[in-house]
């Protein structure tokens, strides 16, 4: 299933992505979702006061710190497989296409910041469209669950979701806190959705989840460097994270074989080589 909006010789895509780095993640085809499914009523009694002593600042430097640690490591490794023949090691060819991805998108000028986008889900040129076109969609209208990426590109992605009154699961930035976030508007203070969309928002207004906590996730929308627009299958940035947060959520039975799982991502009309 493809969906594109065209702007001259390039469109905002998201595939529906029914495999995951190789793991099969359902049959691919679109959930079939009630349209009574409705976004649930929450009370006030949250507390918010773990807000107030939330210590933004060195939240982000830490996050900040890790994620240039991740990226170096992940460089090293990079560069080490590129000189290697793929026979030796089956992990060469994805690295390949990561570095060729990031190259042309540097080279076109077609992301924004951060950059350079190398070791990262690039944020590109027209995500605010695409995670538009995906709001659009008849499954994220019903969703009362959405479990999104942590990455740039996708944060319209999660202003939608919680302007919508939809719950928003996000993972904790590396896994390194807990495992997931759960956000509700209902719970934030007027004006707060856009700073609850961001790395450091999650930590600051998001309610833990932990491995015991009961829930259902009706759709998973995921960062990508790559995907293969006729069998949705997709490369990340090579950290296995999305495929970790898969599994965790299928432990915790919060998503099954039926679970709609989205990507968008940079779509151009490049020819094959």
């Amino acid at each position: 299933m493809d969906i594109t909006a065209s702007r001259t010789s390039v469109s905002w895509v998201f595939h529906i992505a029914g495999n995951i780095a190789g793991h099969v993640a359902g049959n691919g085809k679109l959930l079939s979702l009630s349209s009574s499914v409705k976004p649930s009523v929450c009370s006030r009694s949250f507390c918010m006061g773990r807000s107030k002593s939330f210590d933004e600042r060195a939240f982000e430097e830490e996050r900040l710190e890790l994620d240039a640690q991740a990226r170096q490591k992940m460089a090293e490794e990079a560069e080490f497989l590129e000189q290697m023949d793929g026979e030796e090691d089956p992990k060469a060819w994805k690295w390949w296409i990561r570095k060729r991805v990031w190259d042309l998108m540097e080279k076109e000028n077609i992301a924004q910041n951060p950059r350079p986008v190398h070791h990262r889900i690039p944020n590109f040129v027209g995500a605010a469209e695409a995670a538009k076109m995906l709001a659009g969609l008849e499954a994220f209208k019903v969703a009362n669950c959405v479990k999104v990426n942590p990455d740039s590109p996708q944060k319209q992605v999660r202003y939608f979701t919680l302007s919508g009154g939809k719950k928003l699961l996000t993972p904790q930035p590396r896994l390194r806190t807990g495992f997931f976030s759960m956000l509700e508007s209902c719970f934030l203070a007027p004006g707060a959705i856009n700073e609850a969309c961001t790395a450091s928002g999650f930590a600051k207004y998001g309610r833990p989840i932990s491995l015991d906590d009961k829930i259902k996730v009706d759709l998973i929308v995921i960062g990508s460097v790559a995907v293969d627009p006729s069998t949705g299958a997709r490369l990340g940035k090579g950290e296995g994270f999305a495929e970790l947060e898969y599994g965790i959520l299928r432990y915790m039975g919060a998503i099954d074989d039926s679970t709609l799982v989205v990507t968008t991502g940079f779509h151009t009309n490049t020819p094959k080589t």
